[in-house]
């Protein structure tokens, strides 16, 4: 064998012979030096190929590490490279795209009108320089799935600066926008019906302004509140209501038009903006078909609820200018819709706005009348009207307004009931009734039993049948000498339950009355089961049964039938001599009305109950 040259250098050689460098190596012509500079070109090189190899294995690991898909072209708009996330989202292998054209590669399109984007590789080399995905930009894979993406694109250069290709980086924001989407919704839109919420609907109701008054057209804004839903709520429970503005939701979503919004504000009010009306008029359809959908059955679970609507319209440009105004303006009229009678609608006026004034401050001022002891008792007898005795007496709630002057029932109830204040002031009349009650007994007075109306709310609510045990064990007073009035709608709202209130009542020796009998919807068959003490014909009936014959029918008719189930039938609004002779003709037990009486203070009580009617029958 030859030695090598001379070379003394053992890692050259080490290395030669690994690099198939012996047959260099082994001619004799090469001198010492020259070997080992060969050698060492050797070594670099494939020292250098391996470092490059080393950290292109680097630079692939990181690549397909990484949450973003990479890809890049070359000059020609080629791809040249692809990591596995790409792979992934484009539906395509590396091995299969590399050569293809991007643009096949990596398809995408705008979100919004599902067109064709321009390709952002060719934009990012034509101004030199890194540029953004277009807004709403959707990737089409290769099977046609689509996904939202996002990220960027910038031209490729080499040392010279010279561009070489591009690349772009993006990443999957479906979930993202999704999310942000949802996000958006919930902010706008009632979280109960799914309905828009005031948020959305002023919006909206901007936005159709802005059209009406550029085409010289009009809108309309219907404001509604559901009847008497407080009581549902309160006697069923949340539950049942929340499934009850559900239903309400559909039925009013279906009564308009596609381009009209549905708007719940919050609890039981609902706006609908009519984004086109040509005259007053057709707003007024749409709330009439509204009110008779609305009062179709509501089938609840094992329920079957009846509901009523006030709505009040507003109408642009007319009642006002602003979304705000309009919205204002029809919550008003709707007030005004409820004050007349309620399950009907009402259009704004400009008068109804000090009305609504009005009705605020005595709402704000009715908070302080019990605590500020403005609240009084005026009482009114029933007479038997064969002798002239007085059977009971009624006590009629007055508010003694410090500006006002003394306010009827009728001036401030309406507002306790829709503020939820009518519990507290049927509490204090309970109370108050009982004491003045004990207050005369204990003159020595030829007492008789006082009779309290009672409201749904107070009879619903869990403490009820517990307050009249306290009223009546504080004041002293025997349970024969309270007398409860319920209405039928009370009664018959949940008559099951009712049934057994009553009877708890009727076991603590309580007497209980119909009130306003013949005005609601009895059912014979419950009424029979009822434990009733007495029926109160409803003064309507009264007023015109001497001229209408229908009504004289009516009143016939109920004195027949609480004869027949042992019920005592006292007739309301008794005010002349006509309908008392008619009354007592028929048989009715007893009457209550002006011709006897009309509701007087406590201290004016004393001398009815000496006295009684009986000079006022005999003349």
């Amino acid at each position: 064998m030859v030695v090598l040259g001379g070379v003394e250098d053992e890692e050259i050689c080490k290395a030669a012979m690994l690099l198939g460098a012996r047959d260099y190596l082994l001619e004799d012509h090469l001198d010492s030096y020259s070997l080992t500079r060969a050698l060492r070109h050797i070594v670099e090189r494939e020292s250098a190929q391996h470092a490059l190899f080393m950290e292109k294995e680097r630079a692939e690991v990181t690549l397909n590490s990484i949450g973003d898909a990479v890809l890049s072209t070359d000059t020609f708009g080629n791809v040249t490279y692809m990591n596995v996330i790409a792979e992934r989202m484009t539906g395509w292998s590396r091995k299969e795209a590399v050569g293809h054209s991007f643009t096949e590669v990596f398809q995408i399109i705008d979100g919004v009108t599902h067109k064709p984007s321009r390709n952002p590789l060719e934009l990012a080399v034509q101004l030199n320089k890194a540029v953004g995905l277009s807004a709403n930009c959707i990737l089409v894979r290769r099977d046609g799935y689509e996904a939202a993406i996002e990220d960027s694109a910038a031209p490729i250069h080499d040392r010279d600066g010279r561009i070489t290709g591009a690349v772009i980086v993006f990443h999957d924001v479906s979930m993202a926008r999704a999310v942000v989407l949802e996000m958006s919704h919930l902010a706008q839109h009632d979280s109960l019906t799914d309905l828009p919420n005031r948020l959305l609907l002023k919006d909206r109701l901007t936005q159709a302004i802005s059209l009406a008054r550029r085409n010289h057209n009009q809108l309309a804004v219907l404001f509604l509140d559901l009847d008497g839903f407080k009581r549902i709520n309160d006697s069923l429970g949340h539950a049942i209501g929340d499934r009850l503005l559900q239903s309400v939701a559909v039925r009013l979503s279906a009564s308009v038009r596609k381009s009209d919004t549905v708007c719940r504000l919050g609890g039981d009010e609902f706006v609908i903006l009519l984004s086109e009306v040509s005259h007053a008029a057709d707003a007024a359809i749409s709330a009439a078909k509204i009110i008779t959908e609305l009062k179709k059955v509501h089938s609840i679970g094992e329920h079957r609820l009846r509901i009523t609507v006030s709505i009040g319209l507003s109408t642009y440009p007319d009642d006002g200018e602003d979304a705000e105004t309009l919205i204002k303006n029809a919550d008003t009229a709707m007030y005004h819709a409820k004050e007349y009678g309620r399950d009907n609608f009402r259009f704004f006026s400009p008068d109804m706005s000090l009305g609504a004034v009005e009705r605020q401050t005595l709402e704000g001022q009715l908070r302080y009348a019990l605590e500020r002891k403005e609240l009084l008792l005026h009482y009114q007898p029933k007479v038997n009207l064969k002798t002239g005795a007085i059977t009971s007496i009624e006590a009629l709630v007055r508010w003694q307004h410090p500006e006002r002057g003394l306010l009827l029932p009728g001036q401030f109830l309406t507002i306790a009931e829709d503020s939820g204040m009518i519990v507290a002031i049927d509490q204090w009349v309970l109370r108050e009734a009982c004491r003045q009650t004990r207050e005369w007994l204990d003159a020595g007075l030829q007492a008789v039993p006082v009779a309290v109306n009672i409201s749904s709310l107070e009879f619903r609510s869990e403490q009820f049948i517990e307050g009249v045990q306290v009223a009546l064990k504080k004041s002293r007073l025997d349970p024969g000498y309270l007398e409860l009035e319920l209405t039928e709608t009370v009664l018959m709202r949940h008559a099951e339950s009712t049934t057994y209130a009553l009877e708890k009542l009727k076991a603590l020796g309580v007497r209980l009355a119909v009130d306003d009998f013949g005005t609601g919807y009895s059912s014979l068959s419950y009424l029979t089961r009822f434990p009733i003490d007495s029926l109160k014909l409803d003064q309507s009936f009264v007023h015109d049964m001497i001229a209408n014959k229908d009504d004289a029918i009516v009143v016939n008719a109920v004195i027949t039938m609480g004869k027949s189930l042992k019920h005592r039938v006292i007739a309301e609004g008794v005010e002349t001599r006509e309908q008392l002779a008619f009354l007592h003709a028929h048989g009715c037990d007893e009457g209550q009305g002006y011709y006897f009486s009309r509701p007087v203070a406590a201290h004016l009580v004393a001398k009815l109950l000496e006295t009684g009617i009986a000079a006022i029958l005999l003349n």
